[in-house]
C-alpha cells in the first residue's frame, strides 16, 4: 500500500517528536518516499540529522534555507500523496484551523492537496480543554484525519489521555484508512491463472505456453484496489507473498474446476484468466509409455466447462470476466463466446499480435 508513494510528514515542538524517527523507519520499511519538514521549535526534541539519515532526504524547516534556495511549499504540497502532522501540538492545531501561516510547515499544510492525518500530542488537561477540542472538531471538518491520542503515561508525570499514537499506531491507522477508500474495498475477488496439465502418463502431460502472469497481475492489481484475492494457479514458476492474495495451486483442468466451485459462491468479481484444456485423456497410462516403432493413439474427452458452469450459478451481484484466444475470426468468436458462456465481459486476446503471445510482459487486448 505504501510502496512508492509519497509521504510527507510534519513535525511540531512536542517531547512526542523522538517518536518521529520510528515513524520515517516504518514509512521506509514499507516501501515510502518521506519528507520531512520540521518546525524551528520540533529541533529541541529530534534533530534534522536523525531524521534526514533515517528518511534519506534533507530535511526542510525554513522557507528560505542557508543557501538562500527556497523550499517551494506549493510544490511540497502536490508532491505528497498524503501529508501526517506528527505530532501535532495544541499551537500548531489552533494555527491550522486559523489559517495562520508562520512557518514552512504551515504554508504546505495550507497548499496541500492530498489527505492530511494529524496526530495530537500534549498533556491531559491540554487535550481535554474546549479550545482543543474545538480545534479538533474543526480539522475534521476540514477533512482531515484525526489519529486519535493515546491513555497514558505523560511527560508531565501524570497519567491521561494526550500522549501521541505510536508509529506502528499510526501506519495501521493510515493503512486502514486508505484501504477504505479504494474502490474495491471490502470486494471478494476470484482469479484462474497459468495453464493447466492434463496427464498422460506418470511423466508426461498435455498442456499449453500459458505463464500465468495475465491472472497474476491482474490478481496483484486486484488487491491493491482493496479487494481480498483468491488466485487459482495452474502450474506455474510465479510466487505471490501479498497477504491479501491467497493463492490456491493446482495441476489438470478438473483440479482447477472443484476448487473455482468451492470458491466461486462468495466472489463478488470473478476474472477467468487461466488457459484450461480443452481435453484431456480417457485413460491415463498408470506407467511411463515406452517408445517403439508402434503408433500410441491417445483417446481425448472433453474437459467440464468451469465458465459456463458457474454462469449458471451467478447471483445477480456477482460480475463474471473470460478471455478468449483467438487465431482467426476473433472479433466474432469473442462475441459468441460473451453470449454462450453467459458472462458479463469477454477480454479478445489475439496471437496475430505480436506482443499478445505467451510468457510476454507484454498483452494487447
Amino acid at each position: 500500500m505504501f510502496k512508492g508513494k509519497n509521504v510527507l510528514l510534519g513535525v511540531t515542538g512536542s517531547i512526542a517528536a523522538y517518536k518521529t524517527a520510528d515513524l520515517v523507519r516504518c514509512f521506509k520499511k514499507f516501501g515510502a518516499n518521506v519528507q520531512v519538514i520540521q518546525t524551528p521549535s520540533s529541533l529541541d526534541f529530534v534533530t534534522a540529522l536523525t531524521l534526514s539519515t533515517l528518511s534519506h532526504n534533507p530535511v526542510l524547516t525554513e522557507m528560505v534555507d542557508d543557501q538562500e534556495v527556497w523550499n517551494n511549499h506549493v510544490k511540497l504540497g502536490l508532491w505528497a500523496d498524503f501529508m501526517v502532522i506528527a505530532p501535532v501540538t495544541a499551537k500548531t492545531m489552533s494555527k491550522m484551523v486559523k489559517g495562520e501561516c508562520d512557518n514552512l510547515l504551515l504554508a504546505t499544510y495550507l497548499s496541500s492537496k492530498c489527505i492530511v492525518y494529524f496526530a495530537p500530542a500534549m498533556d491531559v488537561d491540554m487535550f481535554h480543554h474546549p479550545s482543543t477540542k474545538k480545534n479538533i472538531s474543526e480539522l475534521q471538518k476540514f477533512g482531515n484525519i484525526l489519529i486519535p491520542s493515546g491513555f497514558g503515561e505523560l511527560a508531565s508525570g501524570l497519567v491521561g489521555e494526550g500522549r501521541m499514537a505510536e508509529p506502528i499506531e499510526i501506519v495501521d491507522h493510515i493503512k486502514k484508512d486508505i484501504n477504505k477508500r479504494l474502490p474495491l474495498n471490502k470486494k471478494s475477488v476470484m482469479i484462474t491463472a497459468g495453464p493447466t496439465y492434463e496427464a498422460v502418463d506418470p511423466v508426461r502431460f498435455l498442456g499449453n505456453r500459458s505463464s500465468g502472469k495475465m491472472g497474476y497481475y491482474l490478481a496483484l492489481e486486484a488487491a491493491k484496489q482493496g479487494a481480498v484475492v483468491d488466485l487459482i494457479l495452474g502450474p506455474s514458476s510465479l510466487s505471490c507473498d501479498d497477504i491479501n492474495i491467497n493463492v490456491h495451486r493446482v495441476e489438470s483442468s478438473d483440479d482447477m474446476f472443484k476448487k473455482v466451485d468451492s470458491l466461486f459462491h462468495k466472489s463478488d468479481i470473478s476474472i477467468f484468466s487461466a488457459a484450461v484444456s480443452d481435453f484431456s485423456p480417457i485413460d491415463i497410462q498408470k506407467k511411463k509409455i515406452k517408445k517403439t516403432d508402434d503408433i500410441v493413439s491417445i483417446k481425448l474427452k472433453p474437459t467440464k466447462d468451469i465458465i459456463s458452469t458457474m454462469s449458471k450459478k451467478k447471483k445477480k451481484h456477482q460480475f463474471m470476466v473470460g478471455f478468449s484466444l483467438e487465431t482467426d475470426n476473433e472479433i466474432e468468436n469473442a462475441k459468441s463466446k460473451l453470449k454462450h458462456k453467459g458472462i458479463d465481459m469477454i477480454i479478445l486476446n489475439s496471437l496475430n499480435n505480436k506482443d499478445a503471445c505467451f510468457n510476454h510482459d507484454t498483452n494487447k487486448i
